[in-house]
């Protein structure tokens, strides 16, 4: 799974993108988990709500992450890819990129994982 995710680095934001041609944060993590036979669902909000919530101490590869960006509760969804590291779709950065959770920005707009697999 983060090895799909890893490949699809500097891949374009697209708003309302869900394929390599360019994506967006919650079309690129359904893209990545169909490239795996993993159905989830499209949206941000649905998959804030699709699998099982999991501490964010918990949190291990391949657990989608989200975090409120443009409005309180999930708004933005990226998927862990180990230690404190996650890939993602930003519409500010215009491409796929790795980030960490830890970083100032991310860390004030954490609002959950979950475990889809």
């Amino acid at each position: 799974m983060t090895g799909t995710a890893l490949s699809l680095r500097g891949a374009p934001y697209k708003n309302g993108g869900s394929d390599p041609s360019g994506f967006d944060c919650s079309g690129f993590v359904r893209y990545v988990f169909s490239q795996h036979g993993v159905a989830v669902p499209r949206t941000v909000t649905e998959q804030f709500h699709a699998g099982k919530p999991v501490d964010q101490q918990h949190v291990e590869a391949g657990d989608l992450v989200f975090f409120a960006t443009v409005a309180p509760g999930a708004s933005h969804v990226g998927i862990a890819i180990g230690g404190d590291e996650f890939i993602h779709a930003p519409s500010g950065a215009g491409q796929v990129k790795v980030e960490r959770m830890s970083a100032p920005y991310w860390a004030a707009r954490f609002v959950g994982a979950r475990r889809v697999l």
